[in-house]
């Protein structure tokens, strides 16, 4: 029989001999007893289901209830009297356990409102509820979208849609005074230079030869006392880089930090649609990445470096934070990395002086796909002109790369465990030992080759004479497309890295040591996914380096179906983005950021689609272990 439901009376006595209610007065507890919401129940029946349980706090009157995680297996069972839900149950199991009935019984709901009403006016009520969210919390949920949400969400946006008026142009014969007159007439702080007529504001179809702001006004003419009627274009920053107005607008943003400027002329093909500046890009001052790297390029020293890059744990937060897709998270992190890096080697040479020979520094590992997310270790390498003579050149290069690895350090980015780093003499070499590296790793694909391609096929170059990088890369690719011995061993090696799914499609979790009951999202996640795209790269002799754009251009090209391309995008941002929430709230928590992730976390939709991203990459990955062991790879 269904129990009957509880009388005032009946709630009344409860409220009256309960050990948190029995703090308020007799006066307090009748008006609390109107507020509840009684609810009879039968066995079985669920009353909460996964991630409702913040929706009200629940009071069993009769029976029992069971909370419990259908996913992990494991809950607790609440007697006449017990507390749970919003307020109560622990904030690590309010989005995963779901609340149903053990007997026949009732319970009685409380609206969240009330409770903090009350915890407001009994602050010693407060102990009772470990998961009652702070003024602050509250404040945040119920605000408008903050400044830096709004600004990170506006980055996927074409470029196009931040330029605030018609370009403001000018021919580059105009005298310099005539220039500074038309920016203060027109209120702008750069003005772009053309060739022919020009002629102030409005579109223009000629072609665009430099510009001009106001900081070059100050430094190269005022500065330097240069007589202002004659020609800008003495002063001007010619061949300016610029940006199509249909890419997205955190390409300006990557490009604005990465060169360090603050002004990026906005094309249509070759016409002049707009300018686009910092000050269009940048959110809060702290956190914007455009500021934060003109910071790093401002600083003079290695201690000051390593201050300026405390910052970036707090635009990571605020990234994660404003919901920003993984791939422009990934590339707006790596950003900074280049801009630190860039900085450590001008301090270099600015304490050594000039490199005796051409060099290209370069990136590898995540930092060279541009998929940082975190302070990590440090993946580099130094290829030198074929003209370097140890005797005459070593010692240079060897100091430099020095200071910069050792820089890097400071800034938190530690040595590679592994030693592949520039300071490391195997890792700096000249152009032509490279080639012989890569011929031979490809010739004689044994494991140790097979590792190190995983880390030194990811390139990008960094600061130098990118032309030795590119030539090396044009080669590499020559030899490895088509090369069925060398990427059958690629695919074997690619298959050692399996997603954590048990024989019943369970998500199967570390079961020792000190990460036990977590899974790692790095190396059983997201590295089955780079070694993919790489595979498919090195493949169809493709350059690109993002996994991402290496997936999108192997579907184009015939190495991966369309479906299966999309697949492991989707799965790729999905699985990165679990990451980068994870790392967020370890920041926050003034903790070290790390892969390894404990389901509990996750909400059941999450883990559903967690399962499904594992799921697609095993299925790809049985694919080409079909294709390998059939010889037709």
């Amino acid at each position: 029989m269904p129990t009957a439901p509880p009388s005032p009376d009946d709630l009344a006595a409860l409220l009256a001999s309960h050990r948190v209610w029995g703090m308020l007065t007799a006066g307090e507890q009748a008006v609390l007893a109107t507020q509840w919401e009684p609810q009879t129940s039968t066995e079985g029946a669920m009353l909460l289901p996964q991630g409702g349980l913040h929706t009200r706090l629940g009071m069993v009157l009769a029976g029992a209830i069971d909370l419990h995680d259908p996913d992990l297996d494991h809950g607790v069972r609440l007697q006449r009297g017990e507390l749970f839900g919003f307020g109560a149950t622990p904030t690590r199991h309010l989005s995963t356990w779901q609340a149903t009935a053990a007997t026949d019984g009732a319970v009685a709901w409380l609206a969240p409102q009330v409770l903090l009403q009350l915890c407001r006016a009994h602050s010693a009520l407060e102990y009772y509820f470990p998961s009652l969210p702070t003024a602050a919390d509250i404040a945040q949920q119920q605000a408008a979208p903050g400044e830096d949400g709004a600004h990170l969400n506006r980055l996927a946006m074409p470029v196009r849609a931040l330029v605030q008026r018609a370009p403001v142009c000018l021919p580059m014969d105009t005298p310099i005074r005539t220039v500074a007159e038309h920016m203060h007439a027109q209120r702008v702080s750069c003005v772009l230079l053309v060739e022919g007529g020009g002629g102030g504001s409005g579109g223009n179809s000629t072609a665009l030869l430099g510009l001009v702001t106001d900081r070059d006004l100050r430094n190269r003419v005022l500065a330097t006392g240069r007589d202002s009627a004659l020609p800008v274009r003495g002063i001007a920053t010619l061949d300016p880089h610029t940006l199509q107005a249909q890419s997205p607008a955190f390409e300006a943003l990557l490009t604005m930090a990465r060169a360090n400027i603050h002004h990026l002329p906005v094309l249509e093909g070759a016409r002049i649609v707009g300018m686009v500046t910092a000050t269009d890009l940048a959110g809060q001052q702290s956190t914007s990445a455009v500021v934060l790297a003109g910071e790093i390029y401002k600083q003079t020293s290695v201690a000051g470096l390593a201050k300026a890059t405390t910052r970036l744990k707090a635009l990571q937060r605020h990234l994660a934070d404003a919901g920003t897709s993984a791939y422009s998270t990934g590339h707006i992190v790596t950003a900074i990395t280049d801009a630190i890096t860039v900085r450590l080697i001008q301090l270099a040479k600015e304490r050594m002086g000039p490199a005796p020979v051409d060099y290209v520094w370069v990136a590898a590992g995540s930092q060279a796909r541009s998929e940082q997310t975190a302070l990590s270790d440090q993946d580099n390498c130094l290829v030198l002109g074929d003209d370097y003579d140890e005797a005459l050149h070593g010692a240079w290069f060897r100091e430099f790369s020095r200071f910069v690895c050792d820089g890097l350090a400071e800034c938190g980015y530690i040595h590679c465990p592994g030693e592949m780093m520039a300071m490391t003499d195997q890792w700096r070499q000249p152009r032509k030992r490279w080639a012989e590296y890569f011929r031979q790793w490809v010739d004689t694909p044994e494991p140790m080759a097979l590792m190190l391609t995983c880390v030194f096929f990811d390139l990008r170059a960094i600061h130098g004479r990118t032309e030795l990088l590119d030539s090396l890369r044009h080669e590499l690719l020559a030899n490895t497309r088509g090369n069925s011995l060398f990427l059958a061993h690629m695919v074997g090696n690619a298959l050692k890295h399996r997603p954590p799914l048990g024989l019943f499609g369970t998500i199967a979790r570390i079961r020792g040591g000190e990460h036990a009951g977590t899974i790692d999202l790095k190396h059983t996640g997201i590295v089955p996914i780079v070694d993919l795209a790489r595979l498919y790269a090195l493949a169809g002799g493709m350059p690109q380096v993002n996994t991402h754009d290496r997936l999108e251009v192997a579907a184009s090209s015939g190495e991966v179906s369309a479906q299966s391309a999309r697949d492991l995008r989707e799965a790729l941002e999905f699985i990165s983005k679990l990451r980068i929430a994870h790392q967020a709230r370890q920041l926050a928590q003034g903790q070290a950021p790390d892969n390894f992730l404990a389901l509990e976390e996750l909400s059941n939709f999450e883990r559903s689609h967690l399962k499904e991203a594992f799921q697609v990459v095993q299925t790809v990955q049985d694919v080409l272990a079909q294709r390998y062991q059939a010889g037709r790879f």
